[in-house]
């Protein structure tokens, strides 16, 4: 008799959490979506974003104690420059919605200018690096699935397929409780042409001018075990950007080259972008790293 009084209170506890679960609504993928974007600051203030810039650091992981000042700036639909400093040597590369260019030193002293190989441009052209491919998917052609829900960092988290218009598809998965990214994967191709999966992190969100940022983004190939780590140090919210600066830069020597504007520097003096960014609820270090423990943007 206590058997089956156990039994019968046993099968009764389970129909109960069987109950509850399927009481639990389901998110369609628009639903993440929708609820990403409104955590990220909401659709309409990202709408009012046509430029932002990123100060900061990048530490490469398979050189200990290397960091390089960089500057991350972008504007839309597609255009971004980004600037890197190591060893006081300058390199940049340009990317004007079409066409991008690498600008580095050479030991003449003349800087060499190359066009963006096939795949860099590509990875250009899908990068929607300003606001994400979620943020007005559907306008921007992109086709979102919601695949299931893993664990990322010891968190729940749904994994999202996302589209995208060139053919490529990526990965993004949203934290399940905070609904803000926190991890991204994609296909790549090294310096050998050889294909694999690099993914990125998304760490220490802070509030700027509204909208919700990763001071943090590690990346990382799938295959190996070195992580590189961007830390942003400050964020500027629609400073002016003048369309030159992303494009094809003249180089002194070199009569290949084209001057994107009559006078136009090679370098462009840095805008004096009024003010600093609004941040609130900026973590200490150890708060920006707790929903990392045990993990080796």
């Amino acid at each position: 008799m206590t058997r089956i009084i156990l039994w019968g209170a046993t099968c009764w506890l389970s129909a109960l959490a069987a109950a509850g679960q399927a009481a639990e609504p389901e998110l369609t993928a628009a639903q993440v979506v929708d609820k990403n974007v409104a955590a990220r600051g909401g659709l309409e203030a990202w709408r009012k974003v046509q430029t932002m810039a990123w100060m900061g650091h990048v530490e490469i992981g398979n050189a200990a104690g290397s960091r390089m000042a960089f500057v991350l700036e972008m504007k839309r639909p597609d255009k971004t420059r980004f600037e890197i400093r190591a060893q006081s040597q300058k390199f940049v590369r340009m990317y004007d919605g079409t066409h991008g260019w690498k600008l580095r030193p050479t030991r003449s002293g003349t800087p060499d200018l190359e066009p963006y190989s096939a795949d860099e441009a590509a990875f250009a052209r899908d990068a929607q690096s300003l606001d994400g491919p979620l943020v007005d998917y559907q306008a921007k052609g992109v086709h979102v699935e919601l695949e299931g829900m893993d664990e990322v960092d010891g968190r729940k988290a749904y994994r999202l397929r996302v589209g995208l218009p060139s053919g490529a598809t990526h990965h993004v998965w949203i934290d399940a409780h905070t609904y803000l990214d926190v991890k991204s994967d994609r296909e790549a191709h090294n310096a050998f042409g050889m294909k694999g999966t690099v993914w990125m992190r998304y760490r220490d969100y802070r509030t700027v001018n509204g909208l919700q940022i990763p001071f943090l983004i590690e990346s990382g190939a799938a295959a190996g075990k070195t992580t590189d780590k961007m830390v942003i140090e400050t964020a500027f919210v629609n400073p002016p950007l003048k369309d030159w600066m992303f494009g094809r830069p003249s180089v002194p020597g070199r009569h290949r080259t084209i001057a994107v504007a009559a006078g136009a520097p090679v370098v462009a003096p840095r805008p004096a972008w009024p003010g600093k960014p609004t941040m609130r609820e900026r973590p200490s270090s150890s708060q920006a790293f707790q929903s990392s423990a045990g993990h080796a943007q």
